[in-house]
């Protein structure tokens, strides 16, 4: 499959009085049309922010500092990271979309639903305000709300949790996006609704042939939705490749851990396995390897110099001296 989204060397901090937060530093990606790739690892390793840096929506104090971000639309390759904002507000919506974890804090409290979904729609399409809107309702349907023209016609308020959810996967989609990310979406909901959201999600990508890349810290919904995976610790990328490969066959110590922490209905544990330590304070994060405060398998060339990102297989690449 052809490339879509290929990031290079990305690296997003955050200039604060604390000091420098290099929440994104170094990270290489790629999204081929079609695919879906996992993005993952613990809350605070900067797998929101890539995501942000993607769509040019890095809060302040933060900026891209360098690296490139480069889409592939049709016969055009452009560097997001690069391109005037003008320029990169009719890719925000329209080439790529975003679902938020939090959908109240991103929906407009004093706006019915329709006609937030009604006004992306106009900004990249040439249609009157009845026409956006009738697409809108369209669209809450094809999100499997049920009464969409009622629905339509509520504020955020009176949605539940999974309805606010899907009125914003409903906007994300109404431009038809070649890629689609989304931020962990089913943060907040209940088990059933979690489940019934993420099988939307599948829908819609096979049904529009979306890219998909989706952020998340549990590996199972990975395993279920993803053909690729990339685990993300203290602002890089440690390990990447093919779901079955990696689940099967971990080859970065973290990527062990995270799958050795997590429960399975195939098998009994009597005590939870978990990850010594907390993830580093990204201001001063630790020379070397970043995980070797962490790793059970830690040596002197971990503490002194950072690993390099080598081939294991055809379809997997780990950052590790275990490795190397």
């Amino acid at each position: 499959m052809a490339l879509l989204l290929e990031i290079l060397n990305l690296k997003t901090h955050f200039y604060t009085s604390r000091g420098t937060v290099r929440a994104v530093d170094g990270v290489n990606l790629a999204v081929r049309k079609g695919e879906a790739v996992g993005l993952v690892g613990e809350s605070g390793c900067g797998k929101t922010m890539t995501a942000f840096s993607v769509m040019r929506l890095v809060p302040s104090p933060g900026r891209i500092v360098g690296g490139e971000i480069w889409f592939s639309d049709g016969n055009s390759r452009r560097n997001l990271a690069k391109i005037p904002e003008e320029e990169m507000r009719d890719v925000r919506g329209d080439k790529i979309a975003m679902v938020f974890q939090d959908p109240m804090t991103y929906l407009n409290p004093v706006m019915r639903i329709y006609d937030q979904i009604a006004e992306a729609i106009m900004l990249h399409q040439e249609v009157s305000r009845d026409e956006a809107r009738k697409k809108a309702i369209e669209l809450l349907a094809k999100v499997r709300i049920a009464a969409p023209l009622t629905v339509a016609q509520y504020y955020p308020h009176e949605l539940s949790g999974g309805m606010r959810q899907r009125a914003l996967i409903a906007m994300a989609i109404s431009c038809n996006p070649e890629l689609l990310i989304a931020d962990e979406p089913t943060t907040a909901l209940d088990v059933t609704v979690q489940a019934q959201v993420l099988e939307l999600i599948k829908q819609l990508k096979r049904e529009m042939n979306m890219a998909l890349m989706l952020i998340t810290h549990d590996l199972g919904i990975v395993a279920d939705t993803c053909d690729r995976v990339c685990v993300m610790y203290a602002g890089e990328i440690v390990e990447e490749g093919d779901v079955y490969e990696i689940y099967k066959e971990p080859k970065h110590p973290y990527t062990m851990g995270l799958l050795k922490s997590t429960l399975s209905i195939d098998e009994f544990k009597e005590t939870l396995v978990t990850i010594e330590g907390v993830v580093p304070d990204l201001t001063n994060p630790p020379q070397g390897c970043r995980f070797h405060p962490r790793c059970s398998n830690v040596s002197d060339r971990c503490r002194e110099a950072p690993p390099p990102m080598v081939e294991v297989s055809k379809s997997a690449r780990v950052s590790c001296w275990l490795r190397a």
